[in-house]
């Protein structure tokens, strides 16, 4: 190995380049409760990147109930890494289990349940874009996108003693 091999880059980096975002612990699912945001009875998330200037998230998805989650439309890819538990969507045949990683494609609908028997699913979902939610034929119900997990993370932290400007370390 080259003497060079362990000299740190000596050049400067881009104009802009927004900071590294490391979060010791992100996968602990059973730490501090206060850092899952309450998105519905017995569903949470915990953010784990926000990126309002280019429109997508990372976060823990927590559901703690079985049935149906939602039905919703993507405008933009999906990855999804599961990390307890199983879930489905009722429009294909396979099931995302423990250690499944799982790609959805901008403009698929679909419609997300944890089955029977599940007591606990937690997914790493990357989600670029917004998702609508709709009804069996599609229309829309609701969206969720990145501004909507800052501001309901923003309330949430406030409401739990965290500070509403906790939210603003998982922005980049």
């Amino acid at each position: 190995m080259s003497e060079d091999a362990l000299v740190p880059f000596r050049g400067s980096q881009p104009p802009g380049m927004v900071s590294d975002l490391v979060i010791p612990g992100a996968l602990d699912l059973d730490g501090d409760e206060r850092l899952w945001v309450p998105q519905a009875p017995d569903v949470a998330f915990r953010p784990l990147l926000l990126t309002p200037s280019q429109g997508y998230f990372v976060n823990l998805l927590r559901v703690r109930r079985s049935g149906v989650l939602s039905r919703h439309r993507h405008a933009g890819p999906v990855h999804a890494f599961t990390l307890r538990g199983r879930w489905h969507y009722l429009e294909h045949d396979w099931e995302a289990t423990e250690g499944s990683y799982a790609f959805e494609p901008p403009g698929e609908t679909h419609t997300l349940v944890v089955p029977d028997g599940v007591a606990e699913m937690v997914t790493l979902f990357h989600v670029t874009g917004t998702y609508v939610y709709v009804d069996p034929d599609g229309a829309a119900t609701g969206y969720e996108d990145v501004f909507t997990k800052i501001e309901n993370a923003r309330r949430h932290y406030a409401a739990v003693g965290l500070g509403a400007e906790r939210v603003e370390e998982f922005m980049r």
